[in-house]
């Protein structure tokens, strides 16, 4: 049996019995019924998803996957693959828009090769950037398949590891660096929701309207060329996916199977974890969509995922794990109501009349 088998096994859906309690006490605590709404609701999931009523939150993690994509080779980001790289170092470094959001919400940062192309050098030695490398960089999909469905699977079982070595963490959330990732997740959400590439493509790093035009023909012709099955979700990573994605997608399946939740980032972290719930439909238990991102395709994968809104809408783009940073103070916020409000006996106060 494969790693990701014997994962899989372990995965069951939230606990209705925490979910139950932990309504029970949110409808005593010393407010009007339900008015603090979705943060509410935001609690009640966590209790779900961690077979806890009462559930704590004390360490909290973003494992940032970083790799490079071989269809950067057709012109569909205004960035070179080298910038992979220097941001891989930014973010190494403390200097990245994660870093700054990760330390206000008090969470910790690991940066994770999957397959960056360049040189990662000292980094590497110091252990500064973990090794979890499928290769360097992807083939380039709009001229053959991205990766084997060997490395497609290798790219999920050790982003499973990540949750398995982090195992002291409470909460997960997602971050990404790779320039063209962009591109490779507009084709997995094109493949899998059945929209047009001209309804899921953004202009990622700032293309203009003719890079635009180009970067849909590019995930187009990829698709077609490549013929992805939809309902295998591992032939749709392989064949238009990312090292990186695998291994959010590997992320979210690991800490399923922990009962852990997993804070979803934007648009790249979402087509991950739309792989992870075509492998598993009940990983979506364990998904906290942290915002909405201004790609135009993110709406659509969350709407496939289920998600009835997510915590943000900011008009983020950066990527990184920014959103999921931010959003780990939502969650934090959530468990605090839920925990340290006093219930109308506890504050002696009087309850609505019947």
């Amino acid at each position: 049996m494969s790693v990701l088998e014997k994962t899989l096994i372990k995965i069951y859906p939230q606990s209705t019995s925490a979910r139950k309690a932990a309504i029970a006490r949110i409808e005593q605590l010393t407010m009007p019924y339900w008015a603090l709404g979705d943060l509410l609701d935001l609690a009640v999931d966590v209790a779900g998803m961690m077979d806890n009523p009462r559930p704590q939150i004390n360490k909290k993690l973003i494992a940032c996957m970083a790799a490079d994509h071989g269809v950067t080779a057709e012109g569909v980001s205004k960035f070179p693959p080298e910038v992979t790289v220097q941001m891989a170092w930014n973010v190494i470094n403390g200097g990245a828009g994660v870093n700054a959001l990760a330390s206000q919400s008090r969470t910790d940062i690991k940066v994770y090769d999957f397959g960056i192309a360049g040189d990662m050098g000292d980094a590497e030695k110091s252990g500064k950037i973990i090794n979890k490398k499928i290769g360097n960089g992807t083939d380039n999909m709009a001229a053959g398949p991205a990766m084997s469905r060997t490395m497609a699977q290798k790219s999920v079982e050790n982003g499973i590891a990540v949750a398995e070595e982090n195992s002291d963490y409470d909460i997960f959330g997602t971050g990404e660096l790779g320039i063209g990732n962009t591109t490779a997740s507009a084709a997995i959400a094109t493949v899998l929701t059945g929209r047009p590439a001209a309804k899921l493509c953004g202009r990622g790093t700032g293309l203009d309207d003719d890079q635009l035009e180009h970067k849909i023909r590019v995930v187009e012709r990829a698709i077609a060329l490549n013929k992805p099955k939809k309902k295998d979700a591992l032939d749709v990573l392989s064949k238009v996916g990312g090292f990186e994605i695998g291994g959010i997608a590997g992320l979210i399946i690991g800490a399923a199977s922990q009962r852990k939740p997993v804070v979803i980032d934007g648009f790249i972290s979402t087509a991950g974890a739309m792989i992870a719930a075509v492998i598993e439909p009940f990983t979506k238990d364990y998904m906290i969509f942290s915002h909405r991102s201004v790609e135009p395709g993110h709406a659509e994968m969350q709407k496939f995922l289920g998600c009835r809104k997510p915590l943000l809408d900011l008009k983020f783009h950066l990527g990184e794990g920014t959103g999921a940073a931010m959003a780990m103070n939502l969650v934090e916020g959530g468990l605090a109501i839920l925990n340290q409000m006093a219930t109308f006996e506890e504050a002696a106060v009087s309850g609505a009349d019947k």
